[in-house]
């Protein structure tokens, strides 16, 4: 048993609150990596080799609902898109007694009181109920249970950082509510032709979603929740290449901080451009192993043509612009930043494999002094094999010394999809 799972199994027992039977989801890579669409902001700087050595979300879920059997609406009347209102109306009365501390609480006009699901207020329950079981653990420490040694609330989401031997892992925790089926609102996306076709069946694609803590850039904090697919996306992560991601991971190092304050572009933006790259180009293409390098000039170019346009649509929910928010002064900070990237991407790739070296160095001088421990088996984002490398820093600057001036896009001759092109404007070369 994984040590946060089993902390969230003592936090059920603690109130009764959290559903009996639950269904963690266990991901590769902390919040601020991306793997899930959540605001960055808030959250406190870590560094790896300096604060942690290995980093995971967990999703726990608060409530379930788990017997549809047909698309789930949600209130969205005071949202925005991929946003939503929770009312526990949709639960039994036990439920509600038990959660109304948790929400916020709407008299109508007939004298029908309704109770909301706070996702504010779920948060801070959730914080005081895992610092309630993370003392207790302290008090009796038992062989091979982890050493606590950080434990932050930022915003909604809760770190902890525990000792496991000779490495420290950062677990992000998020309380969420956890659906079978898919949402009303991304019905259309189904309709569509999409890259995982014939890879993978809808089934597991569209085997459920969540709605995390976190609002829109005008939404209601103590009432907004926002719709996440992370389960599909476990899914999808299966059918794409290996140098695809190699990229990906590689464009995610250069601009996670360079473009990170002020907020405007996080890595589920990267996520979301690299998921729409995979339906829009041919499979062939995507799967030529030797492409990375072209990949990465791709999705740079692609970000910036989003960062200008101020249009990212998510990608299930492709109505919702994820960059309409932005102000024109943010927008041009960035598009500056990301144009410095892309006059000379392979220093910049040299300047962020220096950094995951010198975080390494720093984790294996701290293992070195303790003993080897078993490490957790989440659901991997990519990890370890796919982190950047000199190789594609050198296949970066061929590429861009032999080109001068022109933009290697995703965005291919649709003409002819043999070989990747180079693009000035709307010509391809």
């Amino acid at each position: 048993l994984q040590p946060t799972p089993r902390t969230a199994g003592m936090v059920q027992k603690l109130d009764q609150k959290l559903p009996v039977a639950n269904e963690y989801l266990l991901l590769s890579g902390g919040v601020r990596e991306g793997v899930v669409d959540l605001d960055l902001d808030e959250l406190n700087v870590y560094a790896r080799g300096t604060d942690y050595d290995m980093d995971f979300t967990l999703l726990v879920p608060a409530l379930k609902l788990h017997d549809r059997n047909q698309p789930v609406t949600l209130d969205m009347r005071h949202s925005a898109l991929c946003h939503s209102w929770l009312s526990l109306r949709l639960f039994d009365e036990g439920t509600i007694s038990k959660w109304k501390d948790c929400c916020t609480i709407v008299d109508h006009i007939n004298g029908a009181t309704n109770y909301f699901f706070s996702p504010t207020k779920v948060a801070d329950w959730f914080y005081d109920s895992i610092s309630i079981v993370l003392s207790e653990i302290q008090k009796k420490p038992q062989r091979g249970m982890p050493k606590v040694e950080k434990v932050e609330k930022n915003g909604t989401i809760i770190s902890i950082i525990l000792g496991v031997g000779s490495s420290r892992m950062l677990y992000d925790i998020v309380p969420v509510v956890s659906f079978k089926g898919w949402p009303a609102v991304a019905q259309s996306w189904l309709m569509e032709n999409h890259f995982w076709d014939g890879k993978i069946t809808e089934e597991e694609v569209i085997s459920g979603f969540y709605l995390v803590p976190a609002c829109s850039y005008k939404g209601k904090k103590d009432n907004e929740w926002r719709l996440s697919f992370a389960r599909s996306e476990v899914q999808l992560k299966k059918c794409i290449s290996s140098s695809l991601m190699q990229a990906y991971q590689a464009c995610k190092a250069i601009i996670i901080k360079l473009l990170s304050r002020p907020k405007a572009i996080s890595p589920y933006h990267l996520r979301s451009m690299m998921l729409w790259a995979c339906d829009r180009l041919p499979a062939n293409y995507l799967a030529q192993e030797d492409y990375a390098a072209h990949f990465l000039l791709g999705l740079i170019d692609d970000l910036q043509h989003c960062l200008v346009n101020k249009m990212c649509p998510n990608y299930f929910i492709p109505q919702c612009n994820m960059l309409e928010h932005l102000s024109e002064e943010t927008v041009m900070l960035h598009a500056r930043k990301l144009s410095s990237v892309r006059s000379d991407p392979a220093e910049h790739l040299r300047t962020a494999i220096e950094h995951v070296k010198a975080a390494n160095r720093l984790t294996l001088e701290l293992q070195r002094r303790g003993s080897t421990t078993s490490i957790p088996s989440p659901q991997s984002d990519g990890g370890d094999p796919n982190q950047p490398d000199d190789r594609l820093a050198k296949k970066l600057q061929q590429l861009v010394t032999e080109n001068p001036g022109k933009s290697i896009s995703v965005f291919i001759n649709p003409d002819d999809v043999t070989r990747p092109h180079f693009r000035i404007d709307d010509k391809f070369f």
